[in-house]
């Protein structure tokens, strides 16, 4: 389990909070010995609770970050705020044994529950919504999506009004899928025009073995202004960055890829083969979406997974100094 994270700032928190999807916040101050000494407590609770990529621990100082702890209304040190899946579901203020120790056994509960779910998408079992895939998985490998560094994902040329890159990752089933109607759009459209850059850096070196892709697109043959679904996709491993547009249409590709009406699935997704000897020690990827299967001026992308093995973790240095555009 990482170290517990420094919190720099508001909009810092809010990216951990959207990375992981158990995430638990404590506000102290260093003036106060008490307040101090309960920080550990997170130390000491990620000793039972190791789940990898999924749980991480932050702490703030209220003297240093008095806007943070404002805006989460804290009035009493320490505190203790507990975010699953970016909303906050939990809070602790004041040291109330009977209160942390119920707070303890809820993270408990849903990091062993994160820690099912996690094995059951990997082994490709499970039909549930909360672990949707579009495709099955290719014999002997898993979904490794999990390895993404969300927090450092790059998306160019995305329509504002739609979804987040986070959206693309997410392991529920689409709502175009689902039969409800989504509160907020959880997909990403192109802007501009048809193209779209996504830079994804990996938290391990990964041997990538599939990509699987799934858009669903408005089925409305009189709407010309629809989006599409993709059609030539160029992909680019180990690149230290997103690339521009300019760039990508220049550089020789690691893989090009031309889809066609045949590859989608009944549920919208290309479950699209690598080749895998040009992808065997893969520390990024950045997918450049060329260009689509119309004539609209937008591209639609619902979710995205990556299938294959993890390797060795990279050697990333402190959680704490994530974003700050080193390694």
């Amino acid at each position: 389990m990482s170290k517990t994270i420094s919190v720099e700032s508001s909009d810092r928190l809010k990216e951990f909070t959207q990375s992981f999807r158990l995430f638990l916040v404590i506000f102290y101050s260093e003036q106060d010995a008490a307040s101090k000494a309960i920080t550990n407590f997170p130390e000491q609770l990620s000793t039972t609770t190791s789940i990898p990529d999924s749980m991480k621990f932050a702490k703030v100082d209220v003297a240093v970050r008095q806007e943070i702890a404002d805006e989460y209304q804290i009035t009493t040190i320490p505190s203790f705020v507990y975010f699953k899946n970016g909303k906050v579901v939990d809070k602790v203020q004041g040291v109330n044994a009977a209160q942390l120790t119920n707070l303890m056994r809820k993270i408990k509960t849903d990091a062993e529950g994160a820690k099912s779910n996690d094995a059951s998408s990997s082994s490709g079992g499970g039909s549930s919504s909360a672990n949707w895939r579009g495709a099955e998985l290719p014999r002997g490998y898993g979904d490794i999506t999990s390895q993404i560094e969300l927090q450092r994902c790059e998306l160019l040329n995305v329509d504002s009004e739609g979804g987040s890159v986070r959206v693309l990752f997410d392991s529920s089933k689409p709502s175009t899928l689902s039969g409800g109607k989504a509160t907020a759009k959880d997909w990403v459209e192109s802007d501009t025009d048809e193209q779209l850059m996504l830079f994804m850096p990996f938290q391990s070196v990964l041997k990538l073995h599939t990509l699987q892709i799934t858009s669903l697109p408005p089925q409305d043959d009189d709407d010309d202004e629809a989006p599409m679904r993709p059609r030539t996709i160029k992909l680019f491993s180990n690149k230290p960055h997103n690339l521009g547009f300019d760039e990508a249409e220049d550089m020789a590709s690691t893989q090009t890829i031309e889809l066609s009406e045949k590859d989608w699935s009944a549920e919208g997704t290309a479950s699209i083969p690598l080749r895998y000897v040009k992808f065997q020690n893969v520390t990024s990827l950045v997918m450049f979406v060329v260009n689509g299967d119309g004539d609209s001026e937008k591209v639609r992308l619902d979710r995205l997974r990556l299938i294959g093995e993890a390797g060795e973790k990279r050697e990333m240095g402190k959680l704490e100094k994530i974003g700050d555009g080193s390694e």
